[in-house]
């Protein structure tokens, strides 16, 4: 008669052995560092920089956030042998919540823009924005494949805190 820990342990042994075999190798993306190329398909992406804003813009035309404007830096080049599009990207907290990049570029220096094709060879910088609660997240960069088809990876983009200039007020010289 087979002891009811033995039947636990066997239990247990035949879950691990299901679980290791459903497991692709590389089916988890893999994760980077900010400041790194990442690499994936065509494409190396490389996060320069972050800052949070509670405004973008002038006095004149101030663009205030929901949340917190989070600013990427970063830049885009097509290492392969044809044009390819870079998607609008997205990131995710801690918590599992995807959040995607705004479609405005305004009161934004050097944006990215809306249409981003690369030819072969090509590099583009610019900056991205997000309108999120102040925490870390992580960029979802894929190849520009078509979507069910593309291949992903993150970029940690960690909580950093600086100190914001507040526009000049006009005629407070």
């Amino acid at each position: 008669m087979i002891q009811p820990t033995s039947r636990a342990a066997a239990a247990l042994l035949v879950s691990a052995c299901w679980l290791a075999g459903c497991a692709r190798e590389g089916s988890n993306p893999a994760e980077h560092a900010m400041g790194e190329k990442t690499a994936i398909g065509p494409l190396t992406y490389t996060v320069v920089d972050s800052a949070w804003k509670t405004q973008l813009g002038d006095f004149l035309k101030l663009r205030i956030p929901q949340q917190r404007f989070l600013l990427l830096q970063l830049s885009v080049s097509n290492d392969g042998t044809s044009e390819v599009s870079v998607p609008f990207l997205q990131i995710q907290n801690y918590n599992g919540q995807n959040y995607m990049e705004s479609d405005s570029g305004e009161g934004i220096d050097n944006w990215f823009g809306l249409l981003r094709t690369l030819k072969s060879g090509e590099t583009q910088q610019g900056q991205v924005v997000f309108d999120v609660p102040l925490t870390s997240y992580r960029l979802r960069v894929t190849d520009g494949a078509g979507p069910g088809a593309e291949k992903y990876a993150w970029i940690t983009i960690p909580l950093r805190i600086d100190v914001e200039a507040q526009p000049p007020i006009p005629g407070s010289q």
